[in-house]
């Protein structure tokens, strides 16, 4: 049976909490309920059946009460990523609980033909505080193990940690919250390349720049022309893109010769400014048709040749 991949990650501190929490095929059927109890073997069992089923409520009710209400201010997307970190399965699955003959309880997801196995240990109990060793296993794959930490807060217990990982969900979403912006960034700088490289190639097609980033746009059946060059996507044609705003500006070639010799030479400039400041991108870019890039965090101004230059990343 396939194996499902584990996605690039933008949470990344809840990396290491997923490739050591399911390296496995079969997951978790819940069937606990929630009491007082001495054992937090159930708690972790309904927990990672939460998980498995896709319950964001359910799953929230597991966490200690700030890092519940942390994870309920999540967009709906990252309370989704978290949980299929926890799998390691992208679909909502079925989660079934069984017991070995040593009394161990075993959970096991399934979800779109795939699954994954996790076998818990004894509870170690210290007080208000409790571990679980979990064993993750798979057909062909070496077994690794897991210590899961517990507290117990209103009489019950709560996910504390994952192996060296504490679970802080509000500096964890601060840092998601980074990494996001970092990600739209990332993309920013992408785009400009992406839209300078179709400037060059409407001008050598052309022989003239575009009056508009529109020009750039998907051509219709009939096939390319000046006026819809199919070099970009629609939604750079337009001028936005994942966050991030995108203006154009031809720089005219210095005086002399003929027009369609300055039409040749002329070069331009791109801007790319973020749409939202703080939410959708920090630093504002320009990338000019000799290829230098600079930017810098204008709090939503515009960037300028007067901004520090920047590195272009190389491209795959």
């Amino acid at each position: 049976m396939p194996r499902q991949k584990v996605r690039a990650a933008r949470l990344h501190p809840v990396i290491a909490l997923a490739l050591l929490l399911t390296m496995a095929r079969s997951p978790v059927h819940a069937q606990v309920a929630a009491q007082p109890a001495r054992d937090p073997v159930p708690a972790l069992a309904d927990a990672l059946s939460a998980a498995c089923r896709q319950d964001h409520a359910a799953f929230a009710t597991h966490l200690t009460a700030a890092n519940a209400t942390a994870f309920r201010a999540l967009p709906e997307s990252q309370q989704a990523a978290l949980l299929k970190r926890l799998i390691l399965l992208d679909d909502p699955g079925r989660p079934f609980l069984s017991t070995t003959a040593e009394g161990r309880t075993e959970v096991r997801c399934e979800a779109a033909g795939l699954t994954a196995d996790l076998h818990f240990g004894v509870a170690d109990l210290r007080e208000n505080l409790a571990f679980v060793t979990v064993e993750i296993g798979a057909p062909g794959e070496e077994t690794r193990t897991v210590r899961i930490g517990f507290v117990r807060e209103g009489g019950q217990w709560k996910l504390l940690s994952v192996g060296l990982l504490l679970l802080d969900l509000p500096e964890m979403t601060k840092q998601w919250e980074d990494a996001d912006l970092q990600t739209r960034e990332s993309d920013a700088i992408d785009a400009l390349a992406k839209i300078a490289d179709a400037l060059s190639r409407y001008q050598q097609a052309y022989g003239k720049l575009p009056d508009a980033l529109a020009a750039l746009g998907p051509a219709p059946e009939g096939g390319a022309s000046p006026e819809n060059a199919g070099l970009v996507s629609a939604d750079l044609a337009a001028g936005a893109n994942d966050g991030y705003s995108f203006r154009y500006t031809i720089v005219p070639a210095r005086a002399g010769g003929d027009d369609s010799d300055r039409d040749k030479a002329a070069g331009f400039a791109v801007a790319a400014t973020p749409i939202q400041y703080g939410k959708d991108g920090r630093r504002s870019f320009f990338l000019d048709s000799n290829g230098e890039l600079r930017g810098n965090d204008k709090h939503g101004a515009v960037a300028t040749t007067a901004d520090p230059q920047i590195a272009v990343p190389p491209r795959p």
